[in-house]
């Protein structure tokens, strides 16, 4: 190529290069792809493990990653847990974070026993919270807002209902789902703290 065809094709480059930049400043979201959210989060009102309750303005402009577990639990919950607890290393620092670990066994897991669970995990409870209340409320959650299980087993009769489940759900500042992850996954759980650091630099 000739040294004026070489001219021309860098004056064109940089003059498409140009025109990316001004779009990108002119247009919001022009670099963003649109990601529609998997659900939101509706009103509750749930007890912690010191007794307190919790609702969802208490995690209003958080980002937040919720589970269901139960203290008992002796199959998936424990690898689960460790998962969490790498979650909870990497984003205690962060003051817009938490982790809300909801007890699919209420009957069983009062506060104390919350409280003596979250005790033997080491963690600060500002930070990983341990919700327990009315077993039809934390279902509904579960799978309304959460969607981390079939909202149509709501049909059952709640004495019948157990619900085990391995997922997570990520929340953004605006109380919206963004992300379902398998929380028996190391990979994952990476996944949810790289995501989960791109949701605490967005402005709500």
């Amino acid at each position: 190529m000739s040294k004026k065809g070489w001219f021309y094709t860098g004056f064109f480059i940089l003059l498409a290069t140009g025109f990316y930049l001004v779009l990108t400043q002119v247009i919001p979201g022009f670099t963003k792809r649109k990601v529609n959210p998997i659900s939101y989060i509706r009103p509750f009102a749930f007890t912690n493990q010191d007794g307190k309750i919790v609702t969802e303005k208490n995690v209003a402009g958080k980002v937040y990653v919720a589970e269901y577990f139960f203290t008992t639990c002796k199959s998936i919950c424990p690898l689960m847990n460790n998962n969490m607890k790498l979650v909870y290393e990497q984003l205690k620092n962060e003051n817009d974070f938490l982790i809300l670990s909801h007890t699919c066994d209420p009957e069983t897991d009062s506060a104390a026993q919350l409280k003596k669970y979250a005790d033997s995990l080491g963690v600060n409870t500002n930070r990983w919270i341990f919700l327990t209340g009315r077993k039809d409320s934390l279902y509904n959650m579960a799978r309304v807002s959460y969607t981390l299980d079939d909202p149509s087993n709501n049909l059952k009769s709640i004495d019948e209902q157990f619900i085990h489940t391995q997922f997570w759900a990520l929340v953004d500042r605006n109380g919206n789902v963004r992300e379902i992850y398998d929380g028996l996954k190391q990979s994952e759980a990476n996944q949810l703290i790289r995501e989960a650091r791109k949701l605490l630099r967005e402005k709500q």
